[in-house]
């Protein structure tokens, strides 16, 4: 089966010490819900760059990364299905979803 790539943007941060242990609960619960599915739980990230041809900018470009994870998913649908649950999503954040290829640089 592929890997895809869940790549979160936005979301909110916590506010309170009770909202952080409420987040961390959801966010163990989605991750328990997806069982063996999850080969890489990912992190969040920091505030990101972006780097062209032209130079390298301070703001993340126009919706930056705030975390990612790694499953693997029947197809596209299944992992879309997966991030459907996605906690993110609650605090007004998104989930992108794209396969994996992996190249033979044999």
């Amino acid at each position: 089966m592929p890997d895809f790539m869940f790549a979160f943007h936005g979301g909110k941060m916590p506010e309170t010490e009770e909202e952080g242990r409420q987040a961390m609960a959801a966010w163990g619960a989605w991750y328990g819900s997806l069982g063996q599915a999850v080969k890489n739980p990912g992190n969040p990230v920091g505030k990101s760059s972006t780097v062209s041809a032209s130079g390298v900018t301070q703001d993340g470009g126009a919706n930056p990364i705030s975390g990612y994870a790694i499953v693997t998913a029947a197809d596209q649908a299944a992992a879309e299905q997966m991030a459907a649950s996605c906690p993110i999503l609650d605090g007004g954040g998104s989930v992108e979803v794209a396969e994996v290829i992996v190249l033979d640089m044999d």
